[in-house]
């Protein structure tokens, strides 16, 4: 599988909050750095990227990424870049949420991450 079309796949497994999904692209002992505004994560399992970080604290179960709104995909050297931009709501408010990710594969797998977070940033309504 090329890189680029792994990168759109962690993309829309993300919108889909497909576990399985993710845990497929990821390489069990993928090594794993993040960086969100509250604070940084690591990881050297799959599984705790996926349930612990992901899908248990980034986008737990109450929050509804409503649509992949951009991903852009493109390498960077020796390293492929991800840039995806997603639509969350949570409970009635909605929020923008952009990651960047730089990643390497074995071709199957991602097995090196680092993902940027922006936070959730709440969508202005009031704006023309």
């Amino acid at each position: 599988m090329s890189s680029d079309v792994l990168g759109k796949r962690f993309a829309e497994a993300l919108v889909a909050k497909d576990r399985e999904a993710l845990l497929a692209l990821l390489d069990p002992h993928v090594d794993f750095r993040g960086l969100t505004p509250g604070r940084p994560w690591e990881a050297a399992d799959a599984a705790e990227v996926v349930d612990d970080i992901i899908l248990g604290r980034w986008f737990d179960p109450d929050d509804h990424i409503e649509r992949l709104l951009h991903v852009g995909t493109g390498s960077m050297g020796d390293r492929e870049h991800l840039a995806y931009r997603l639509q969350v709501r949570t409970g009635d408010a909605r929020f923008l949420v952009e990651q960047q990710a730089y990643y390497a594969t074995d071709g199957d797998r991602i097995t090196w991450l680092r993902v940027l977070c922006s936070g959730y940033r709440p969508v202005d309504t009031g704006r023309p």
